[in-house]
């Protein structure tokens, strides 16, 4: 197994020790990157272990005192669909061969149990669980009422990045965690959606601050061993937006001197959220008063009236636009309350946003 491949973690089921020592010694465990993780004697030690050892693959008996390997397979079925299963079998039964099928299993073997046959079966297993087990094509939509509030936490989680805020950041990856344990999100197929949608706005928010190039930048897919929890999904995702934040933070912080294409730059990136100087001057690790005086001195215009003649800009093209209503350019751009959106549209154009619309309707008339 090559140096950071995941390996994938394998479970026997059967009443015989000697049975799951031959299973032991027959397969090519290192040479299919996997691992013998542990055993069970029943199906209901099995279901117990699945807790805590979490196997990509369950190889069981079917014939087994307890819980056996029918009523196994039906619960793997139904709780663990994810899990490969190969059922082993004494028995040339025709009804266990059914039960297998029915619930899925990846293959049925006959005692004694032929290496090669093992092997092959495992090989499949791998090349199944590699390619879509936790890939996109198996990812599950999530409920629209979850839809609107992950939609609010991105642009949270843009907002912190943006400020350098890193304890924010760090408090808004706990509340996702909260959110996705109250909702009862946490099946690999929805977690692996979660995930990819906020690698995919890491790799933006990367490609915007300069700290990758727009050719290289891809949203990374999740590994499957990280998908197995709430926790890990989070916590990984965490700490690549943790990680990107503080080389951000470094490359502002020692820079020899403020870069001011930079700041014009951001500004432009950022006009249409709440973006104060006060803030501007700490993202670039300057005082307020130095950032407003270098800013106006380069460019003959001081901050915030930068802002607004960006947002104005934004806000005409949407103007002259009759299928969007006032209001909702008033958000777009940034502004709150739409009667005050109205008074700076008003002072910057010398017309209301309602006599620009009707006076471009007019000219088409």
């Amino acid at each position: 197994m090559s140096k950071g491949q995941m390996q994938y973690k394998v479970l026997l089921v059967d009443d015989e020790p000697w049975n799951r020592d031959i299973l032991r010694n027959l397969g090519a465990w290192a040479e299919l990157g996997m691992i013998v993780a542990g055993e069970a004697e029943d199906g209901h030690e099995a279901l117990h272990l699945i807790g805590q050892l979490q196997p990509h693959i369950i190889i069981t008996d079917m014939r087994m005192p307890g819980t056996d390997g029918v009523e196994l397979l039906q619960t793997l079925s139904a709780q663990y669909p994810m899990i490969k299963v190969i059922v082993v079998s004494g028995y040339d039964d025709f009804n266990y061969a059914k039960h297998a099928i029915r619930h899925r299993a990846a293959d049925y073997l006959l005692k004694p149990v032929n290496p090669e046959e093992l092997n092959a079966v495992l090989a499949k297993c791998l090349r199944e669980l590699e390619k879509t087990a936790y890939g996109p094509e198996s990812w599950e939509a999530y409920s629209s009422a979850f839809a609107s509030e992950f939609s609010v936490f991105q642009h949270q989680l843009r907002l912190r990045f943006n400020d350098l805020n890193a304890a924010g950041l760090q408090e808004l990856f706990q509340q996702l965690e909260n959110t996705l344990e109250v909702t009862g999100i946490h099946r690999p197929q929805q977690l692996g959606r979660i995930v990819y949608e906020l690698q995919t706005l890491h790799t933006e928010l990367c490609v915007t601050n300069a700290l990758c190039e727009q050719h290289s930048s891809s949203a990374v897919l999740p590994p499957a061993h990280i998908l197995s929890s709430i926790s890990t999904a989070v916590e990984w995702v965490a700490a690549s937006y943790e990680q990107a934040l503080e080389q951000l933070i470094a490359q502002r912080k020692f820079k020899n001197r403020l870069n001011l294409d930079e700041v014009k730059q951001y500004i432009e990136q950022h006009c249409m959220e709440l973006i104060t100087l006060e803030q501007l001057a700490q993202i670039f690790f300057v005082s307020k008063e130095y950032m407003s005086k270098v800013f106006k001195r380069e460019y003959g215009v001081n901050v915030s009236d930068y802002i607004v003649q960006l947002r104005m800009a934004r806000a005409k093209e949407w103007v002259l636009d009759d299928q969007i209503p006032f209001k909702h350019i008033a958000e777009m751009t940034g502004y709150e309350d739409v009667s005050y959106f109205y008074r700076v549209f008003k002072k910057h154009f010398g017309l209301s946003p309602g006599e620009m619309r009707k006076s471009h309707t007019n000219s088409f008339d």
